[in-house]
């Protein structure tokens, strides 16, 4: 048996400090004048031994949409995530949302796991 581990749930741990309101895939509530959308990209095996996977690499994609200017959030939400140990392999302004008010800036993350095999009876 293998305990999991999640970059979703790690990802909300670390930007709790943060206050912007997190949520996975998309914003279900009304939207505030800024917030973070999560979505999941990958969970990559990297490394094998024994034919068990030691390690795994997740990544995932944040959203910050933003009605202020973004800059100054976008600059905290990434170095939380580098004091925390995750790799940023993007970082992009996608564009301003007319229709909505909103600034969306893209940043990608990814975080390496030790996979942790459970023996029966523990």
């Amino acid at each position: 048996m293998v305990k999991y581990n999640s970059i979703l749930k790690d990802i909300k741990v670390v930007l709790k400090q943060t206050e912007i309101p997190i949520e996975t895939g998309i914003f279900s509530k009304k939207a505030p004048d800024e917030y973070l959308v999560i979505t999941p990209m990958s969970d990559v095996f990297e490394l094998f031994a024994d034919n068990l996977p030691q390690h795994e690499i997740q990544e995932a994609r944040l959203s910050l949409f933003s009605k202020r200017n973004y800059m100054e959030r976008k600059n905290e939400v990434v170095d939380l995530l580098m004091a925390a140990d995750f790799t940023i392999s993007d970082r992009r302004y996608v564009g301003f949302e007319r229709d909505t008010g909103y600034h969306h800036f893209s940043i990608d993350v990814a975080k390496e796991y030790e996979m942790n095999f459970i023996m029966e009876g523990e």
